[in-house]
């Protein structure tokens, strides 16, 4: 059928409506084209449809640096200019605010404020990975495509450090070379680098057992020269497969970067942003929200190796900081000690069981894309925090929880604030600002 793209959808397709009001999810496809599509999956109340032909090309389209835009899942939005891009961000910020949140029009307008996001489109993420695949008996790494099912072969990434050009293929090279006369095992390889330390780390993920570790680290430190080689051993069922160990195979043992002024220690298995100059962003807005001042107590949930727990010690009293994350807690422990920071309470565990027991005036929390626990917001409504920061990777759970705080009545959005920290995708961060009801 005949088919309008009339904006982007929160995922890698355009939405259009078929002739009988029907949506349509339509991949390949950016706002503004006009295309002749392919019906895949028909339900009661929406298509998903594939472009087999662009018959009149949008006026948003630009031609991407990259030739597997529309295949790789690492850029599915790359066909689209910039600007086109922030503009779809923000109103799917705003479609599920008003969608599942249930805030009127006219609040959305007022709260959501212009997207921020830094100069640099592509050559951003700090950090790629790569995936197994085999074929006539032999071994190549690839990035996964929009079909997860597939991996795509690529000599390079053109959204990876530009400082690095050559590392993907030097990595996918040794590995292949390697993986066709012995059995490494590989579930996946991580690649991070920084252009600010000079730091470049290959991580393996392998299942515990026997390793041809030094014959890995040779070829692999002959080919690309990384400052860290670790062996990441997982054990469990595939579904839910958890660290047993972390292992040093060459140079040292974790990844650094800086970030606001801070020096992070980062292990392989921790989260950190791939973005870090927009990753500044969200700590610039998560400080100008709460305002912590020499005397106050903070709280930071879900804190990981830091980020926002190191800006907040250095001004505030007190952080009582919560990770569930052993890796987390490890690095977080040492960048605290390498801050030379004595106000800052670790507490391993669960943010809602672990909840930290002492008051607090400013608070920061955030969570996975599940958003938060209905407990945590009576939790934090609990607290006599003036300003709680709540950091977002997913509109929908931030429109659902930021209903609970409502509905609570103890605190109030005043702002938020999207933050595209993954520019060609539709992925985007978001920072809220919610202060105490009077």
């Amino acid at each position: 059928m005949r088919l309008t793209i009339e904006r982007m959808a929160y995922g890698p397709d355009g939405l259009a409506h078929t002739e009988d009001g029907k949506a349509a999810f339509v991949s390949g496809a950016v706002a503004g084209d006009v295309v002749e599509a392919r019906v895949d999956r028909e339900d009661v109340s929406l298509i998903r449809a594939t472009a087999e032909e662009i018959l009149e090309p949008s006026p948003h389209r630009t031609k991407a640096p990259c030739p597997f835009v529309g295949v790789c899942g690492g850029c599915p939005w790359g066909a689209l200019k910039r600007d086109t891009q922030l503009a779809a961000k923000e109103d799917n910020l705003r479609s599920a605010l008003e969608r599942i949140g249930k805030f009127d029009h006219d609040e959305v307008a007022e709260l959501v404020q212009p997207i921020r996001y830094t100069k640099d489109a592509w050559g951003y993420r700090n950090k790629v990975e790569l995936a197994p695949s085999f074929s006539n008996g032999r071994m190549r790494l690839g990035m996964h495509g929009l079909d997860p099912n597939q991996i795509i072969s690529v000599d390079s990434c053109p959204l990876f450090e530009q400082a690095y050009p050559r590392a993907i293929k030097a990595v996918a090279g040794a590995l292949g070379y390697l993986g066709n006369s012995r059995d490494l095992s590989l579930e996946r390889v991580g690649v991070r680098a920084s252009r600010r330390t000079g730091a470049l780390e290959v991580a393996l993920w392998t299942p515990t057992g026997s390793f041809p570790r030094a014959h890995v680290s040779r070829v692999l430190e002959d080919a690309l020269s990384p400052t860290g080689i670790v062996r990441v051993m997982t054990k469990g069922e595939q579904r839910a497969r958890r660290v047993s160990k972390v292992e040093l195979l060459a140079g040292t043992g974790s990844w650094t970067e800086q970030i606001a002024g801070e020096r992070m220690r980062i292990s392989a298995p921790s989260f950190f942003q791939v973005n870090t100059p927009a990753a500044e962003i969200l700590i610039d807005l998560v400080m100008d929200a709460l305002k912590p001042g020499p005397e106050d107590l903070a709280i930071d949930l879900y804190c990981g190796a830091g980020t926002f727990t190191l800006p907040l010690a250095r001004r505030a009293d007190y952080v009582a900081a919560v990770e569930a994350y052993g890796p987390a807690v490890r690095d977080l422990r040492h960048n605290i000690d390498a801050a030379h920071l004595d106000n800052v309470d670790v507490i391993g565990g669960d943010a809602v069981r672990e909840f930290p027991d002492q008051d607090a005036d400013v608070l920061v929390v955030d969570p996975p894309r599940a958003g938060l626990a209905p407990e945590a917001v009576s939790l934090i409504a609990s607290t006599s925090a003036r300003d709680v920061a709540y950091v977002s990777c997913d509109p929908a759970t931030l429109a659902r929880d930021l209903a609970r705080f409502r509905s609570d009545g103890t605190f109030r959005p005043v702002s938020v604030t999207p933050v595209d920290l993954f520019p060609q995708t539709f992925h985007c961060e978001t920072v809220v600002h919610l202060t105490r009801n009077k």
